[in-house]
């Protein structure tokens, strides 16, 4: 038997509300209280009323359908914050459609966003990074539906929501000065991403105000193979060193294989800080230091604001919210160790890490 499917009328009785009010809801009018809103809200979710965005389309109505562009959902955090928002959006009656970017081009979001529009979407969320000058052309191209970003700049002038990354690269960094380290490798993200490029300007800010420079500067792609080709060149390099920053947790993952293939002890011979707190990375062995960024928070709190410039119909000022990450202080830190680790050093360098180790035997 086929069952029976939920209409407006159902959901109006559940909330104890008219016709109108759920039909009001559903279009986004603003002539709705918040009380009343969740009320119906509430009701549709219990009832699982699945509303019909083809013939809402067809009449003209506003289809509650959102677009997100997207970079690699491989990667933990564009997973994380897209499941969030779908989630969210749900909960609100939207539906969400996605366009991934494989490889990020600025051409690239531009065909995406465009995608988007040809599917008649009344706003749109852009988790890809973006320059001031990119965000702006975007919003400008997008002048029939509000657009919130993600990662961009916190200083641009478009709708965002945004982690600030100079806080999480600070707190990092500090953490590590703290402890005593000076001979510090930064392992960053991508050279043309935003959120590596800040993160990476708060690591150099923040070594600067104890004078300090790191000792030297890799690139990775975020993931944990990049991270390891990164960590094996270190090893490589004959550079002394006895703390790591790295861009991503999934690179520091790849960092831990490569220090631990060596035969170095994490945290005794090198501290590592890694930057995302993935679901993974207290399983790390050991449990990874870590720069908490809350992707869920991320996804809800844009959703949030782009549903709230639909209720407004766009008439908000550009503003950017900004979240503040959180230091997680796992096992992978410790006290420097006043040996540096030194890779196939020079015989200079040996000669200076042997007299070290006769200073420390000759203070026993």
């Amino acid at each position: 038997m086929k069952t029976k499917s939920v209409t407006l009328d159902d959901v109006a009785h559940y909330a104890g509300v008219s016709y109108q009010t759920v039909s009001r809801v559903l279009n986004q009018a603003p002539n709705v209280s918040d009380k009343t809103r969740a009320k119906i809200e509430q009701a549709m979710i219990a009832l699982h009323y699945v509303p019909n965005r083809v013939a809402q389309q067809l009449a003209g109505k506003n289809s509650c359908t959102l677009g997100l562009v997207t970079t690699n959902l491989s990667l933990h955090a564009p997973s994380q914050i897209a499941s969030a928002i779908k989630i969210k959006a749900r909960q609100l009656g939207f539906s969400v459609v996605i366009a991934m970017i494989d490889h990020f081009d600025e051409q690239a979001c531009q065909r995406a966003v465009n995608e988007l529009l040809a599917q008649r979407v009344e706003g749109i969320l852009i988790n890809a990074p973006l320059t001031q000058q990119q965000s702006a052309e975007i919003t400008h191209q997008c002048t029939k539906v509000p657009v919130i970003f993600l990662d961009v700049d916190p200083q641009s002038t478009a709708h965002s929501v945004v982690f600030d990354p100079f806080q999480g690269a600070r707190q990092g960094a500090e953490h590590l000065l703290a402890l005593g380290h000076q001979k510090i490798i930064l392992i960053a993200g991508p050279k043309d991403t935003i959120s590596s490029q800040l993160r990476y300007q708060g690591w150099l800010t923040t070594l600067a105000l104890s004078g300090l420079k790191p000792q030297k500067v890799f690139y990775g792609d975020w993931s944990a193979h990049s991270g390891y080709l990164c960590a094996k060149s270190l090893l490589q390099s004959g550079t002394s060193f006895t703390a790591i920053l790295v861009a991503s947790d999934q690179m520091a993952l790849g960092v831990l294989r490569a220090l631990q293939e060596q035969g170095l002890s994490i945290p005794k011979d090198v501290s590592i800080v890694g930057y995302d707190d993935t679901d993974d990375s207290a399983y790390f062995h050991p449990p990874l230091t870590t720069v908490r960024q809350d992707f869920r928070q991320l996804g809800e709190k844009s959703l949030q604001q782009l549903v709230a410039r639909l209720r407004t119909n766009h008439d908000t000022q550009p503003n950017a919210l900004l979240l503040s990450p959180e230091l997680v202080l796992r096992q992978t830190t410790a006290p420097v160790n006043n040996v540096p680790i030194m890779s196939r050093a020079t015989p200079q360098e040996l000669a200076e890490q042997l007299v070290q180790i006769a200073n420390r035997l000759g203070t026993l």
